[in-house]
């Protein structure tokens, strides 16, 4: 009888040990996935964000140009040639920015990089572990309860 019982508690541990093992390991591959959820916004953000710096570049050389035959056309010839770059400087802008504002977004999605919902659900089984153990002594025993008839 006494092997019985050992041989149930043994059984008994091993089932809560599996149990634990399989809990932690569902528990990482969350954080795993919540992790590489938000390091995929970090990266579309920061490639909107290269995106942006590039419009800005050739903006750049767009309002420059333009800026450079405005000046020449200001100076005394009559040709418009200018006009062209310009629009077309501004336009590079506008792209440009709407890049960044929508890189802006995706970036502020992504951070802080942290698996909250693995911290959160590790939080619940803590609570729950710690409630379980403060209610009860290790190895106490219900007394049963008299039902008066």
């Amino acid at each position: 009888m006494a092997d019985q019982q050992t041989s149930e508690l043994a059984r008994a541990v091993q089932d809560i040990t599996e149990k634990a093992q399989l809990l932690v390991h569902e528990e990482i591959e969350l954080a795993k996935a919540e992790m590489t959820e938000k390091v995929t916004k970090l990266l579309k953000g920061a490639v909107f964000g290269i995106v942006a710096g590039v419009f800005a570049v050739f903006a750049l050389v767009y309002l420059l140009h333009a800026l450079s035959w405005s000046l020449w056309e200001v100076l005394g010839d009559e040709s418009n040639f200018w006009l062209g770059f310009l629009i077309t400087g501004v336009l590079i802008l506008i792209l440009g920015a709407i890049a960044g504002l929508i890189a802006m977004r995706l970036i502020k999605k992504g951070t802080p990089p942290k698996p909250e919902l693995a911290l959160e659900e590790a939080q619940l089984i803590k609570g729950t572990l710690t409630a379980s153990t403060a209610s009860r002594p290790a190895g106490a025993v219900q007394a049963p309860v008299e039902v008066e008839r």
